[in-house]
């Protein structure tokens, strides 16, 4: 293993979620709380940066597999990230009434960071060989969790009053120090990281992007046949449906059905992502020793039981024991199903396959949030029971991908299988 391209590509990951994690808790609160923006218009933010990623993933991750330039694709979109997320800090804190603005730089922002990991996490097959891949994927994932723990402290007196910096106060300080540690962290990758398997780039032109776009259908249907490959996508947009729908309104339910003030919040979240960090790396290395499959069987059966038990909590005290379990399998789940993905795919359909592994979490950002909007506009609000219902209901999407992960065979001779696949 690459042990310093294992670093600079865990550090990235810590980078990008400093700034992710601060969005996540108080860009969410700024628009909704502060300035008044429904919960359904929040939820929509993620469905407009999904068709974005759709109307593009595909085409730009087989142009990346086929020129071999996908690492520096990955410096150009980072760096385009890096622009986003400054220009919305000085929104939130200059212009604050522009929510129009401030929203549609979001989206473009939440697309290209998004669009960035069908770069980045191809990556992996090139820092492990494939029975440490689970390990390595954990330890990336505890990257992530980590750097979202030192998001969320580092900004906390930003939030709080305690440091000013200039423009509006109150939550929109916190955007601008999150997007210059990002920046910063994310350099070396950048700078240092060196292929270990080093391909010949060829030019991207306009003419070959025209090409590609009209044969991304069969590259598409060409990674499809390749056995198991849809059962895992489709799995995966149903219970990632559930998981990323309710961590990004998770924020909102602490403030609406528990009252919690922003220290609380804080604490809850930090402790969720300590537990993250643990599940991680504990469940990336039982990948390894048990099978990727198995465990994350395991991992989904414990969100079956635990969604519902985090709708009918009616205590933060009670609600702390069940985000420490949270941790776990938020660590877990996705450490677990990257490295399982990068074993069900050839090595020149990387790129592709993780395209559609982004869509596929980003889709679910697409009919998740509708339900869970759905519940809470229809559902009468009373005792919060329309937060709590929506949150119970996720559990449906949890069930049914575990039912399909169930058919998924882990052991296939892909390499074998890649070189006859013809369309």
């Amino acid at each position: 293993m690459h042990k310093k391209n294992i670093f600079l590509w865990s550090l990235y990951d810590f980078a990008n979620s400093v700034v992710m994690m601060v969005f996540f808790l108080y860009f969410a609160q700024w628009l909704v709380v502060d300035r008044g923006v429904s919960d359904f218009w929040y939820n929509a933010l993620f469905i407009f940066s999904t068709i974005l990623l759709i109307a593009t993933a595909p085409i730009v991750s087989v142009i990346a597999d086929k020129s071999g330039k996908n690492f520096s694709f990955l410096k150009k979109n980072t760096i385009i990230i890096w622009i986003l997320f400054i220009v919305l800090s000085l929104i939130t804190l200059f212009i604050p009434d522009h929510l129009v603005l401030a929203m549609l730089v979001f989206v473009l922002g939440n697309f290209m960071y998004q669009l960035a990991f069908t770069f980045y996490t191809p990556l992996l097959n090139e820092l492990a060989p494939p029975e440490k891949r689970g390990l390595v994927s954990g330890i990336g994932n505890a990257a992530n969790w980590l750097g979202q723990i030192t998001g969320l402290v580092l900004v906390l007196p930003f939030a709080s009053g305690g440091i000013y910096l200039f423009g509006a106060t109150g939550r929109a300080q916190t955007f601008l120090p999150a997007t210059i540690v990002f920046i910063l962290l994310s350099l070396p990758m950048l700078l240092f990281y060196k292929k270990q398997q080093p391909t010949t780039e060829i030019s991207v032109t306009l003419s070959h992007v025209k090409k590609e776009y009209i044969n991304v259908w069969q590259e598409t249907k060409s990674l499809f046949i390749i056995p198991s490959v849809s059962l895992f996508l489709i799995s995966y947009f149903f219970f990632n449906d559930a998981i990323l729908t309710a961590s990004n309104n998770f924020p909102i339910v602490m403030e609406r059905v528990f009252s919690a003030p922003d220290t609380t919040k804080t604490f809850l979240l930090i402790l969720i992502l300590v537990t993250s960090v643990v599940g991680s790396i504990i469940c990336g290395y039982l990948g390894d020793k048990f099978g990727l499959k198995r465990v994350l069987l395991w991992i989904l059966g414990g969100w079956i039981i635990l969604f519902p038990l985090i709708g009918i909590t009616q205590t933060i005290a009670t609600l702390t024991v069940l985000v420490t379990i949270m941790g776990i399998l938020f660590g877990g789940v996705w450490a677990v199903s990257r490295a399982l993905l990068s074993k069900l795919v050839p090595k020149e359909k990387l790129n592709h396959a993780f395209s559609f592994y982004t869509i596929a979490e980003r889709f679910a950002s697409f009919l998740g949030p509708l339900v869970w909007s759905g519940m809470i506009v229809f559902i009468p609000s009373a005792n919060n029971l329309n937060y709590r219902i929506a949150m119970v209901s996720m559990t449906v999407f949890i069930i049914i991908g575990f039912f399909i992960m169930r058919k998924v065979k882990e052991n296939v001779d892909i390499h074998g299988l890649s070189t006859e696949i013809k369309i």
